[in-house]
């Protein structure tokens, strides 16, 4: 377990990551070959991108390079995750080669004792060799992540938003106590089942980002360095009444909600579930910004919807019709 102490100021300073982190997503994603564990919830995932690395002609740089800089155990190098990413994939790839060799020996010194690396990974101290690794890391992300980005964004948000609920019904306690069943808040301290050993990190006024990731299955993880900015990257929620990833239906309304409401309109109801934006219901429906107002507007109209605006962003939430309809669908015989 890994047991956070926050202190008055890091409560202050407790904060969700604005975007998805396609390090963490790569790095979690990758865990999801090495292990049985919820295999069944990403086996359609899993045979697509089998047959996309043949294509690509990947299968010998995962086997060889990125399985063992990741290995699903106690410990895989930071430098290889970098909060940058949230900003973007060229922005991580750019701290990745702006790491100082002398912090990536020293990872991945700790990664072979821990559980052994392979004798090439030594020349990543090296910025050519660290250039490759960033095009296999690129190249691994075009065919494994990008493809389902739009589910892992909608995911993302619908946490985000459940989240900030929360944290608006019960303050900074309201946030960290929802933030799933791997993670407990017991004040002062954030419980974290992560194992293998016990640790504890005193966060001494830095603060914490909580970072919701897809593929992540079941036990959350975080950065091995307590110097580093804290971050707990843990699982989205999911709807246990959706079908798993790759599926043909992940992340689309029931039939019936689909055949009484359109399937546009259907999947704008089931975002606003968690509370969602208009750019939100866009990603989630797979339309444009201006057709996602459309459809808000007809549901708001319908009164299954309320809207209100904060700042630029309009907020789209369930009428309690509205959320009754999507039980209706959701426990139908």
């Amino acid at each position: 377990m890994l047991r956070i102490h926050l202190g008055d100021a890091d409560l202050a300073a407790v904060r969700v990551a604005a975007a998805p982190n396609p390090f963490w997503e790569i790095a979690t994603s990758l865990h999801r070959f090495q292990t049985r564990d919820g295999r069944w919830a990403y086996a359609g995932w899993l045979r697509a991108v089998r047959l996309r690395l043949r294509e690509k002609g990947l299968e010998r740089a995962l086997r060889t390079i990125l399985l063992p800089l990741f290995p699903r155990a106690a410990y895989f190098p930071d430098f290889l995750t970098p909060g940058q990413g949230v900003d973007g994939l060229a922005a991580g790839c750019d701290a990745i080669l702006e790491t100082s060799p002398r912090r990536v020996a020293k990872e991945l010194a700790r990664l072979d004792r821990t559980v052994g690396a392979p004798p090439w990974t030594a020349r990543l101290t090296g910025l050519e060799d660290r250039r490759e690794l960033v095009r296999v890391l690129r190249a691994y992300h075009d065919a494994v992540i990008a493809p389902y980005e739009e589910t892992v964004r909608s995911r993302f948000d619908a946490e985000r938003a459940a989240l900030g609920r929360g944290f608006l019904d019960g303050g900074v306690h309201g946030l960290l106590g929802g933030a799933g069943p791997t993670i407990r808040w017991r004040p002062p301290s954030l419980q974290v089942d992560f194992p293998p050993a016990d640790r504890e990190l005193r966060l001494d006024g830095r603060g914490l980002t909580l970072l919701p990731a897809y593929f992540c299955w079941r036990t959350p993880t975080s950065l091995a360095d307590p110097a580093l900015p804290p971050v707990v990257c843990y699982p989205v929620r999911r709807d246990a009444t959706a079908p798993p990833p790759g599926h043909p239906l992940a992340d689309t309304p029931s039939a019936p909600l689909a055949a009484l409401l359109g399937r546009t309109r259907a999947a704008a109801l089931c975002a606003a579930a968690g509370g969602a934006t208009t750019g939100e219901i866009a990603r989630a429906a797979g339309v444009s910004a201006a057709s996602a107002s459309r459809h808000a507007t007809a549901l708001r109209d319908a009164g299954l919807i309320t809207s209100s605006r904060h700042a630029a962003t309009v907020l789209h939430t369930l009428t309690p019709v509205g959320a009754s309809v999507l039980r209706a669908a959701a426990h139908r015989p």
